[in-house]
């Protein structure tokens, strides 16, 4: 797979020319939590269930939200980062139900997390394997925005440039990597 542009990607096995034209850049950054803060006003609750599809960079995303509609994703996260928030490059499209159980098919790890939205941050509070892991995420429209985020009482510790945080590295982690993980910043996994 070949597209025309001059930043090069390096996959596991293939080197490829990565398009921009149909990918935004992803500013991101996350950081870890000890729980739930208490007293913040929620005012979007989503329930998100990812299959991250082996040997790909591709997401297959089932998220339903508080107000009952569901929505299916498929996502491609090339990773380029770059100084600051940049995580890479993000390509999503949106599919039907039917169109959603034929991808779900493929091989994949899954990951179950509900995020609720208290601006600027989704706070994602994982499930299964990762119950006890808390999260909290904040995305940006530009590198001036991302360096001006007002960090508040609740966050921890920043974890973006960590990719054992990442969605793609989290499905694929056990209990003890993410006890171990944790344990490095000081937080226990309840």
């Amino acid at each position: 797979m070949t597209f025309s542009c001059p930043s090069l990607i390096l996959g596991e096995n293939v080197a490829m020319q990565f398009d921009r034209k149909y990918a935004r850049i992803e500013r991101e950054r996350r950081f870890v939590l000890d729980g739930f803060p208490s007293g913040l006003n929620v005012v979007r609750t989503r329930h998100i269930k990812d299959r991250y599809i082996d040997g790909t960079t591709l997401r297959l995303r089932q998220q339903s939200d508080d107000d009952g509609s569901t929505a299916f994703k498929l996502t491609q996260k090339v990773p380029s980062p770059a100084n600051g928030a940049q995580q890479g490059f993000i390509t999503t499209i949106y599919l039907t139900q039917d169109e959603f159980a034929i991808v779900a098919q493929l091989s994949a790890k899954p990951l179950s997390k509900t995020r609720y939205s208290v601006p600027p941050f989704g706070i994602d509070v994982f499930e299964d394997v990762l119950e006890g892991l808390v999260l909290a995420e904040a995305e940006f429209e530009s590198a001036r925005e991302a360096d001006a985020l007002m960090l508040p009482s609740f966050i921890v510790r920043e974890v973006s440039d960590d990719n054992r945080f990442t969605g793609g590295q989290l499905a694929r982690a056990s209990r003890a990597d993410i006890q171990l993980w944790l344990s490095q910043y000081r937080i226990k996994l309840a």
